[in-house]
């Protein structure tokens, strides 16, 4: 099955992130794609927290999604969107990632686990939890692209997240990111191929790229895994739309050649000697 994924450089308009993302959706769709994939944070990307608040919105008020959802119904394609910035009912923001169906539907939502708070060597310095509230609980989607484990950015260092995921039937896992440069050229591929390898899954990791006008740097490197380590597709640098086939002969093979799952255990307490 043919997917689709958008790397993006998201900017502080989501009107005109969400055309870009609309944009994405016709093409995709003309291309013969089933489904597709954004990066975290595609419909705003903007640090400066005064700026950004006025077009933070509610779920049920976001632009973004709206413009999204019509334009996957319109062109009867799947959309994973990596996630929005949505406003809860506490006034504090969920990181949330959506699975929207070819009739414009919303089949399932996912927060992010792991927030983000780190000071880097370069000197860049993030606080998620300042913003964000951490999601409650694991997700599996159904969709054209088999079983959809989700996840996002960050959340991929927590292996345990990935086997709870495949432990539960995932067969693709999503990593929508907005990877730091160093980071991402320290950690990306390898951590990508190793939840690819750990699950006998393919991973699908839309992400954003480039200097993005709040100054910000994103790594890039959309990538497809498959289930044997083998990086598919990798975007690179430049925004666009890529393309990858999912097999799940491919899936089921590996699985059986390395079996894993099946051979996965409780672990036991650990003892200190």
């Amino acid at each position: 099955m043919k997917i689709a994924l958008a790397q993006m450089t998201s900017g502080i308009d989501p009107a005109a992130n969400a055309r870009t993302i609309v944009s994405a959706v016709a093409d995709a769709a003309a291309a013969g794609a089933a489904m597709l994939f954004t990066p975290e944070m595609s419909g705003l990307v903007d640090r400066d927290r005064g700026r950004a608040a006025q077009h933070l919105r509610r779920e049920e008020d976001d632009p973004v999604l709206s413009a999204v959802r019509s334009a996957a119904a319109e062109h009867r394609l799947w959309v994973h969107l990596g996630s929005l910035a949505v406003l809860g009912p506490d006034g504090r923001l969920a990181n949330r990632a959506f699975v929207i169906d070819d009739s414009g539907a919303i089949r399932a939502r996912y927060d992010k686990l792991h927030l983000f708070d780190v000071d880097l060597p370069s000197g860049e310095s993030w606080r998620e939890s300042a913003s964000y509230a951490p999601g409650a609980g694991a997700v599996v989607a159904q969709t054209p692209a088999g079983a959809l484990g989700l996840s996002i950015c960050y959340d991929l260092r927590f292996a345990d997240l990935y086997r709870a995921l495949s432990d539960a039937g995932a067969t693709v896992l999503a990593v929508p990111a907005a990877f730091t440069r160093p980071t991402g050229a320290a950690h990306w591929h390898v951590l990508l191929r190793a939840r690819a390898i750990e699950a006998g899954a393919y991973v699908v990791a839309a992400a954003q790229s480039g200097t993005h006008q709040d100054g910000r740097e994103t790594y890039g490197h959309s990538l497809v895994v498959d289930p044997w380590g083998e990086v598919i597709l990798d975007m690179g640098d430049a925004a666009g739309l890529g393309f990858a086939e999912i097999d799940a002969v491919r899936i089921a093979d590996v699985r059986a050649r390395i079996p894993v799952l099946a051979h996965r255990r409780p672990i036991p307490e650990v003892t200190s000697a």
